[in-house]
Order: C-alpha cells, then structure tokens, then sequence
C-alpha cells in the first residue's frame, strides 16, 4: 500500500524470482537506460536492482544521495552504468532539473516510484504534509509523464510504470488522503495507455498490496501476508510488456477482484476494516512516510 525502506525479511515468503535472463529483445525495448524515481528504498530500490541485474543502465532519482550511492554502486558491480540524481520531486522546478540532468541518455523505461504516504484520520494529520503529499503523488508524476513521456514517444518505443496502489479503487478510511492520491495516478495510467500504446509505449499501472517496509514498521501495521518490495518489484517488470494494471502478488488480486463486483461504499467499509486493523490502534492511529 505504501511503498517505503528496505525489506524486512519473511521466512514464510517464497523467494523472488530473478530476472537477470531477460532476453535482448526486453532490453533493446526497455534500454539502455532506466529511469526510476524514489529509488532510494522500498519498490523503487529494488526495480532499479532487477533492471541493472537485467542488463540496463539506471539513472536513480530520489532525495537520499548517500542512499542513491549504495544502489548506483551494487548497479556498477553487476556492469551496467548507474547515474545518481539527488531531487526533491515534490520541490518547485524538480521536474525540468530531472529532464535536464538526463538529456543525454537514451531512456527506453520510466519507473515512477517516488511516494508519500500517510495513514489515519485526515483531519488529525498536518495540513502541509497532505499538500505536499499531492505535490509528490500527483504533480510530480504528471509532470514526469508528460516530459519523460514525450520522449519515449518520440523514440517509438519503451514503458511508463506509475506505482499506484490496491487502496486507489475505492475511497479507503484511515487512508483517505492517500489513497485518494493513489486513485489519480492509477486513472492516469488508465488513460495513458491506450494513447501512448499507439506510438510504441507501454504503460503500466503497478497496484501492490501490502508490502513489509518501515512505513509499515513506523505504522504499528500488522504485515504478515505482505510481500517483500523484491518480489514487487519482479512482479511489475514481468508485467510491463502487457500493459494495463499488474496487482503483483497473491493478496492484490484476491482482495482486487473479489471487491470489484461491490459497490463502491461496501468496498470503501471493507479496505477501511483491512487498513484499521493493520494499523492496529481504536482511532487508526497516524503516520507518515516519504520514498522521494
């Protein structure tokens, strides 16, 4: 639900499957660079781990350079080229410093991971951290669709993941802010894929369910059937050819498709029961987390 920090491990989950035997026509598709942002912790880290260990180069974007450095540096070591771009996608004016500061790769993939996630009554939270939070979730993602997006097009091929999230279908309680973030970005990738698709891009709209992280740490969340942000993040790039949504891992798709023939406010009740009894406190308790 809120993709954040490194993995925290679970003897109960099966291990991830590797994706360094990806053929040369995925990489000539997707390559030679990859852009991810929020690539810091969480998703984000360990996308940028599976395409260095699939062969592409990785410009990594987040706000944590010493972070940036130790992915940059295990992508060196599996021989692939790693550029390190220390942003706060959230700042005014992040978006054309990004474009810029990797004008001269030829990007054939676009991982959009950066977040920040809340959890909680709305109105017990700080106005400025929800703002912002619109600032990273939406602006910043819209803003690096259309300038990163425009020049996979132009190129005739690649992809375009936006993470969004299993909260992003329904109006979600003790999470409202953010899930509500997490649905316009899963209806922008809706939208964006039959357009782009036309001109040799896919795109692809990531909705993982729980995964074990330190926001969730930080939470007091209840991960027990969580998924570790590896396997997530395998999840997603063997979904990226097919486009459309991929709801990686077991738990996703059975909450997905068995509330998808609810109505909307029964679907809302239940992901609220689900949400308050992962945060595990009488009034839903309150957090915040940042993976830009």
């Amino acid at each position: 639900m809120a993709p954040t920090d490194d993995p925290i491990p679970s003897p109960t989950t099966p291990p991830a499957t590797p994706i360094v035997r990806r053929s040369e026509t995925w990489r000539a598709r997707y390559g030679p660079w990859a852009v991810v942002t929020g690539a810091s912790n969480g998703i984000g880290r360990e996308i940028a781990r599976r395409c260095a260990e699939a062969g592409l180069n990785v410009a990594l974007v987040a706000r944590g350079r010493q972070s940036l450095d130790d992915v940059a540096a295990e992508a060196r070591r599996a021989g692939v080229d790693a550029r390190v771009l220390a942003l706060d996608l959230g700042r005014p004016g992040a978006g054309a410093e990004l474009v810029e500061s990797v004008a001269d790769l030829e990007l054939g993939l676009v991982v959009l991971a950066a977040g920040f996630g809340t959890s909680g009554p709305l109105v017990e939270g700080d106005l400025e951290a929800e703002l912002a939070m619109v600032d990273v979730n939406c602006r910043a993602v819209a803003e690096a669709s259309w300038r990163l997006g425009r020049r996979l097009v132009k190129r005739g091929r690649g992809g375009l993941v936006l993470l969004s999230s299993i909260v992003a279908f329904q109006g979600t309680p003790h999470a409202a802010h953010y899930a509500a973030t997490k649905a316009y970005v899963q209806t922008l990738a809706e939208g964006l894929r039959p357009e782009m698709a036309r001109r040799g891009v896919d795109v692809l709209a990531a909705a993982p369910g729980p995964v074990h992280s330190g926001f969730a740490a930080r939470a007091g969340m209840t991960m027990g059937k969580a998924l570790t942000p590896r396997q997530v993040a395998n999840g997603i790039l063997d979904a990226l050819a097919g486009g459309g949504t991929a709801r990686p891992g077991w738990l996703s798709k059975v909450l997905g498709y068995s509330l998808a023939t609810l109505p909307r406010p029964v679907r809302s009740r239940v992901i609220g029961q689900v949400m308050r009894s992962m945060i595990g406190t009488p009034d839903g308790g309150r957090a915040i987390e940042r993976t830009s």
